[in-house]
């Protein structure tokens, strides 16, 4: 007996075989119990997914010797022909090549018999789309209104091309593609029937090929078997289908993982003396990265147990946002290989840019600063403050009073007092205090660049934060203190106080205030921009042993990413004002109180809402409402 394709060979012949189409089959059964029998028919789907094997099997349902039934016997002469092609009220129309008007009209002009030996005409249109407006017109009427005994059954891959009027008269059923899980099980199920030696990632490879095709499996399938001389191997498939194998991306993402870019490049090396396919290797890294995604996000996802076995160490090991970014540098890597000088040199350049950027990761629980771009290191933190050596640096005109020792540099997390400077520090002596407070803004070295740079991604712009600089503000001697480019700090003139909200203690051995107003805080340590937008979402949990424990709500943890220094500059901060090494812990949870971000809100909130009332009971305002029917546009009022 002549040898016959797989595809051909284990096509199913009942519902209860038929794969990945269920609530198609569902429906089917249920019209076929009931008898509820709807006469035109549309199953709508790409190529290979069962199209015609439904039809086939519907009219062997609706023909069998047994009675219409959802369960055919496949064993009587009407199933049997059916199944062999050979059924005399069964016909299979191929519409792209009996496409014309003539076709369809000597089509229809059969119709009005009788059957010949089963119980139902079933005519079977497939790519009905291909017909012309012709043809289309012709067969309206006999679809709307055909005789008792005929059945249409229409199938296309392209429904859109399908007139209105044609869809209405049918039944419409449209077929999913097969997910790569149901291929990999059904080609599990027919190679043990045929007692073929296979191997499990073979089929994988098999069905990620057949793009939800399960026509196309099996003819990929029957190519391996002869390929591999009688047995599916997983080395002998991927050669096949010329893709890039599993081993070559994983040594990619081991390399990632290990920071290894040696390794990255003997990945590229390896897979060029292969002579595969960059454009092939780029699309199935973003597939595989996506999948990493799944297994970290929905895990529940991804249905094949073996593979979400396999992504599970990658999906600890990079963090979501490493994975978003990564996707990108993939797909866009890809795209711009035609830009490329060769293949070879985009995708070893594309692996470069993943192996690079890295997106700065928060604070641990407890920690003052996020590990460094994917290391799990912290970057490290000079023990003093740096001294300015600019000769351009502003002059301090000289003042009587009396010099206080240079602020003590912040170290992470334990601080340590400076070391003495070789050199002499300047006297600085200051006027007489005058009655009016003076506004003093912070002065920086003409040399000094501020790093708002340095804590944001290249291919993001600085947002307008990081324009801001420490806003102008009286200046009180318990509270404000002058940051300088030469290493001392000088008493600024005496002036009415601002009510701090806490006393600065007169000296570094005194105890720290019991109860601190965190809140009012903020307004005197001279904060700006990132850094006290940093400030204002965290609460204060508690001080203990000059050590400001603070909790940053879940919402805001990317001011930690996108300004590494913020905890540094907020420990600066707070040791200047306290005249004392004072260090800060900062974690990322949920907020238990209220941080001074939300009493700002809040406070804005009711006072735009007493500008309202306000305007609203104003006579003037309320003359303009009943005369000219006048509207308040509540977001444009602002409180003074």
């Amino acid at each position: 007996m002549a040898y016959q394709v797989l595809a051909r060979k284990w096509r199913p012949r009942s519902f209860e075989t038929l794969v990945g189409q269920e609530h198609v089959v569902r429906a089917l059964t249920h019209a076929l119990s009931t008898g509820r029998l709807h006469h035109a028919y549309l199953f709508t789907g790409t190529r290979g997914v069962g199209k015609t094997t439904i039809s086939r099997i519907l009219a062997k349902a609706l023909n069998c010797e047994t009675g219409v039934t959802a369960t055919p016997c496949n064993q009587c002469s009407a199933c049997v022909a059916i199944d062999a092609d050979r059924f005399p009220d069964y016909v299979e129309m191929d519409a792209a090549s009996n496409r014309g008007v003539d076709d369809m009209a000597a089509l229809l002009d059969q119709a009005v018999y009788a059957p010949v030996q089963g119980r139902y005409k079933v005519y079977m249109i497939d790519e009905v789309h291909m017909l012309t407006g012709h043809a289309f017109n012709a067969m309206l009427k006999t679809l709307e209104e055909p005789p008792e005994h005929v059945k249409f059954i229409i199938a296309t891959t392209d429904p859109q091309k399908i007139p209105v009027t044609v869809l209405s008269r049918c039944l419409q059923f449209n077929l999913k593609q097969m997910p790569p899980g149901h291929i990999v099980s059904h080609l599990t199920r027919l190679l043990e029937a045929e007692a073929v030696p296979f191997e499990p990632g073979a089929l994988r490879h098999i069905a990620k090929a057949a793009s939800g095709s399960m026509r196309d499996s099996l003819s990929l399938l029957d190519q391996a078997i002869a390929h591999g001389a009688g047995k599916v191997e997983e080395q002998a498939v991927q050669d096949m289908l010329g893709t890039v194998g599993d081993d070559h991306l994983y040594a990619v993402l081991d390399a990632l993982r290990a920071h290894d870019v040696q390794a990255l490049m003997a990945a590229v090396d390896a897979m060029e003396a292969r002579s595969l396919s960059f454009d092939s290797a780029l699309q199935s890294l973003s597939s595989l990265i996506h999948r990493i995604a799944l297994c970290q996000l929905a895990p529940t996802a991804l249905t094949d147990e073996f593979e979400a076995a396999r992504l599970a160490p990658y999906a600890e090991a990079f963090d979501p946002e490493f994975l978003q970014l990564a996707y990108q540098i993939a797909i866009h890597g890809r795209d711009e290989l035609a830009l490329a000088p060769d293949e070879v040199s985009g995708f070893s350049m594309t692996l470069l840019r993943l192996f690079t950027f890295r997106p700065e990761q928060p604070a641990a629980l407890g920690g003052v600063l996020a590990a460094g771009g994917g290391q799990g290191q912290a970057r490290q933190v000079p023990a003093e403050a740096p001294q300015a050596t600019s000769a351009s640096a502003p002059r301090i005109p000289p003042a009587p009073a009396a010099v206080r020792s240079p602020m003590p540099a912040a170290v992470v997390p334990p601080l340590r007092a400076p070391e003495k400077s070789p050199a002499p520090s300047p006297r600085v002596e200051t006027p007489p205090p005058a009655p009016a407070p003076e506004l003093v803004k912070p002065v920086a070295p003409a040399s000094s660049v501020p790093d708002y740079g340095s804590s944001v991604p290249p291919w993001e712009d600085l947002p307008p934060e990081a324009d801001e600089h420490a806003p102008l503000r009286p200046v009180s001697a318990p509270a404000a203190k002058l940051e300088l480019a030469a290493p001392a700090l000088v008493e600024p003139p005496m002036a009415a106080p601002v009510s701090p909200a806490v006393s600065a203690p007169s000296g570094a051995a005194d105890p720290l205030p019991a109860v601190i107003d965190w809140h009012a805080l903020q307004d005197q340590i001279g904060l700006g921009g990132f850094n006290l937008q940093l400030a204002q979402h965290s609460e204060l949990l508690g001080v203990s042993d000059n050590c400001f424990s603070l909790r940053l709500a879940n919402d805001q943890k990317h001011l930690l990413q996108i300004n590494r220094n913020g905890a540094e500059k907020l420990q600066e901060a707070l040791s200047a004002y306290f005249a004392r090494p004072i260090r800060v812990s900062i974690e990322v949870g949920e907020i238990s109180t209220e941080t001074p971000a939300q009493r700002n809100q809040a406070d804005r909130a009711e006072r735009h809402a007493a500008a309202v009332s306000a305007l609203r009971q104003d006579p003037f305002v309320r003359e303009l409402f009943e005369r000219f029917d006048a509207t308040l546009e509540e977001a444009s009022v602002k409180p003074l």
